[in-house]
């Protein structure tokens, strides 16, 4: 929201006896050298000249640096305790699924091979249009963009810039949340796609200072999730 915005904005609270003080204004302002479009339902995005537009930040965080929260993948909540025994799509083990299931041998099969928006967390969190990426879009991503490592406000993670246009996010290193509890923060950085293996597994976006490639993990862990909205 620009100045001009909000001051006609308080204009209007005046005239029907609200103070702009009794409101909270959350954006997650970028910091980088990426073009910000306008946000969309309250949350900013930059395009990088893809097939989506990406989010400035994690869901559940206020700045490109902050890490956000973390989902157990097709869950739209964080928890406290990421286990297999806590995992809503799952009897308490791995070979229980009661959803996106294509094999016997992990559970009740229903052959659900796309995530379903309730199950989205970028779509229950933000609304909208806003989802998880798929796979082919983290593909995507990877393929073309470079890919610096780089500490920003103090934050370690990647500096993301479209090969396309020279447009740019900022993925924090925010590790992730598994038996042990929140593990790898300022090293590695694990983002969750929508798009389920079929087994107890799906696939996401790994990095570490060295790396950077999309691979596929059990369900059960907690990574963070970065939206995107389909042009």
């Amino acid at each position: 929201m620009n100045k001009l915005h909000t001051l006609i904005l308080m204009c209007l609270l005046s005239l029907v006896g609200i103070s702009a003080n009794a409101l909270v204004f959350h954006s997650c302002n970028a910091n980088h050298d990426g073009k910000v479009d306008d946000p969309y339902n309250g949350h900013e995005y930059v395009d990088l000249g893809l097939s989506v537009k990406w989010a400035t930040c994690n869901v559940g965080a206020v700045s490109p640096e902050d890490y956000g929260d973390y989902f157990a993948w097709g869950e739209t909540e964080p928890k406290d305790f990421y286990a297999w025994s806590t995992y809503k799509w799952c009897n308490g083990s791995y070979d229980t699924l009661t959803k996106y299931c294509t094999d016997s041998k992990y559970g009740t099969v229903d052959n659900k091979t796309v995530l379903d928006l309730e199950d989205d967390a970028a779509h229950v969190n933000w609304g909208g249009d806003w989802r998880m990426p798929t796979k082919a879009e983290q593909d995507e991503l990877y393929n073309n963009c470079t890919w610096e490592w780089t500490t920003q406000n103090g934050v370690n993670g990647y500096k993301v810039t479209s090969k396309i246009n020279g447009n740019s996010i900022f993925l924090p290193a925010a590790g992730y949340c598994g038996y042990g509890g929140v593990l790898g923060q300022g090293g590695y950085g694990y983002y969750w796609s929508s798009t389920p293996n079929g087994r107890c597994i799906a696939y996401y976006l790994f990095f570490n200072s060295g790396y950077q490639f999309v691979d596929y993990s059990g369900r059960l862990n907690g990574y963070s999730v970065r939206a995107v909205l389909a042009e």
